[in-house]
């Protein structure tokens, strides 16, 4: 298992955001994070990083390889980085003493970017890329650093259908090679990419694909979860 949790139960002061959490994520697993705002998607993702201490139970991790994919990156989109630039910024933990990359450094960011399929736009400004093309850079930026467990926050958010697209197709290629969690709002187009989806709101229900009711693939959420056989 590459993430196995028991009863894990996290809270802000006296307000408890998850509780009793039981999770059995397989390596290579493809998996969609769905719930409403403030469920504790995003709470659930900094524990598997190591950024919040679970209040209660246990967690195990079996690998220290974690990239995170933000929804956005906020920065002054005058600021003259370009894209490989940014790329290399996965790449900080590997950087020597005298503060400048080497060029494996910079051969691994263009590798991570000829995976996202932005080679031709290494140069370019990031503040000059369309929403897509930003994302795709911040996935390079997460995949130069070869993860294994590989987290992203609503990746397909505020881009176009086309670029949605790309998206779903660059992580369904990673499918089997990493584990990825993927929190979304858009289950429906998901749901055919995914191996199981975690529906997080307090606690965690597990569900496949085919057991999502059409309801809740558009976002209500309500009992029951799992469609009724006719």
């Amino acid at each position: 298992m590459m993430v196995t949790t028991r009863d894990l139960g996290f809270r802000y002061q006296r307000d408890w955001i998850l509780r009793h959490v039981d999770l059995n994520i397989t390596e290579g697993a493809f998996i969609a994070l769905v719930g409403p705002n403030g469920g504790g998607k995003t709470t659930l993702l900094k524990i598997l990083m190591g950024f919040l201490k679970p209040t209660e139970g246990s967690l195990n991790v079996c690998t220290k390889a974690i990239a995170y994919v933000p929804q956005t990156l906020r920065f002054d989109k005058q600021f003259p980085i370009s894209v490989l630039e940014v790329v290399l910024g996965g790449r900080l933990h590997a950087l020597p003493w005298h503060g400048r990359f080497c060029r494996h450094d910079e051969e691994l960011a263009r590798e991570a970017l000829a995976e996202v399929g932005l080679t031709e736009l290494e140069k370019a400004p990031f503040g000059s890329l369309s929403g897509g093309q930003a994302q795709r850079t911040l996935i390079a930026r997460a995949l130069v650093s070869h993860p294994e467990l590989l987290l992203l926050d609503e990746p397909t958010a505020s881009v176009d259908i086309q670029a949605e697209a790309d998206i779903y197709a660059l992580l369904s290629s990673l499918r089997k090679k990493k584990t990825i969690l993927m929190v979304t709002h858009d289950l429906k187009a998901a749901i055919e990419r995914v191996d199981q989806v975690l529906l997080v709101r307090g606690h965690v229900t597990a569900l496949s694909p085919q057991e999502v009711c059409e309801h809740y693939a558009v976002g209500l959420y309500h009992p029951p979860l799992i469609q009724v056989k006719k």
